[in-house]
């Protein structure tokens, strides 16, 4: 399946110079949905997975089905502050400032194989990030799993020695 096509592009979003890979389109079309969560689950079965995670908020979009698709858990990974139990949070660097991530302490128990799922890699600063808290758990991250990837932004970069797979590449 031509996955690009279903993908709409918007010109100057959010601000001028950028040009946004909006996934609603894709989200909408159930058949096309369907087969995007499937060539992700094709690629997270051949590394025995525990649960997946997903970086909030798209993360959760694209996490939830393929977990479900695997019969796996799926780990939630959100912006500080939103998560109601005890957790351990790390921090990034956004283009203007400062940005955390949280994960519950008892989401990943040490030795558990962790797939990252989200709509897109980019910078990579978010998925770097959700490694890192997963690793503080005592996770072992065994791959990642995107929608689009970025490719002139090196994200893959900052992921170094992780297996990616991408639906998508700009």
């Amino acid at each position: 399946m031509n996955f690009k096509k279903l993908i709409r592009v918007i010109p100057d979003f959010p601000q001028e110079g950028i040009s946004f890979k909006d996934i609603t389109t894709l989200l909408k079309d159930g058949e096309a949905y369907q087969a995007a969560i499937d060539q992700l689950a094709e690629f997270a079965r051949k590394r025995e997975i525990d649960l997946i995670a997903g970086p909030e908020a798209r993360g959760f979009v694209v996490g939830t089905p393929l977990a479900y698709a695997l019969g796996v858990g799926f780990v939630p990974i959100r912006k500080s502050g939103k998560l109601p139990a005890e957790t351990i949070q790390a921090t990034y660097d956004l283009e203007y400032g400062k940005d955390a991530l949280a994960v519950h302490k008892d989401a990943i128990q040490p030795g558990q194989k962790v797939l990252i799922a989200d709509d897109l890699l980019a910078t990579g600063g978010t998925i770097a990030t959700t490694i890192k808290l997963i690793e503080q758990l005592g996770g072992e991250v065994v791959g990642a799993a995107f929608f689009i990837e970025l490719s002139y932004l090196n994200g893959r970069e900052k992921l170094p020695g992780v297996d990616v797979f991408s639906l998508v590449t700009y």
